[in-house]
């Protein structure tokens, strides 16, 4: 099942490590990196997985239907609805995380993409693919309001 990135990460800090983009002046480049990675491979995962679901919802409603009545096929709108959320869901995430890994190798990791200052450790351990910090996100959510 899907969760939210909402919990801390391992190894994202490293007191005393330094960055190439010295935006968080205690991240360790590589530490991020592969934390990083490996979220994006669960994200794979769990696409994989999803995907496989998919199918089998597919093949499970190209049955017979002819039967089915209002319920039965609400129901299966309903399941099919989801599993495509789901799917859009981690593509998302899994973007999130190819461009934070995109902004990592460029150096620009841990930098708000709004105002150029520095993200929060504390808000990177939380939400590592964050590219903005919490004022910008801020102001952006109350815009798009």
């Amino acid at each position: 099942m899907l969760t939210h990135d909402v919990q801390k990460r391992p190894g994202l800090s490293a007191p005393g490590a330094t960055t190439s983009a010295g935006a968080a002046g205690d991240v360790d480049t590589g530490r991020i990196r592969a934390a990083l990675t490996s979220r994006y491979q669960e994200l794979t995962t769990e696409y994989e997985q999803a995907m496989a679901q998919s199918q089998v919802l597919r093949l499970i409603e190209g049955g017979d239907t002819a039967g089915d009545d209002q319920a039965d096929s609400g129901t299966k709108t309903a399941e099919r609805d989801a599993a495509q959320s789901l799917i859009r869901s981690i593509l998302d995430q899994r973007a999130q995380f190819e461009h934070a890994l995109a902004r990592l190798t460029a150096g620009d990791y841990g930098r708000c993409e709004g105002c150029a200052g520095p993200i929060p450790i504390e808000r990177l351990e939380i939400y590592p693919s964050a590219t903005t910090c919490v004022t910008c996100k801020q102001s952006r959510e109350r815009r798009a309001a």
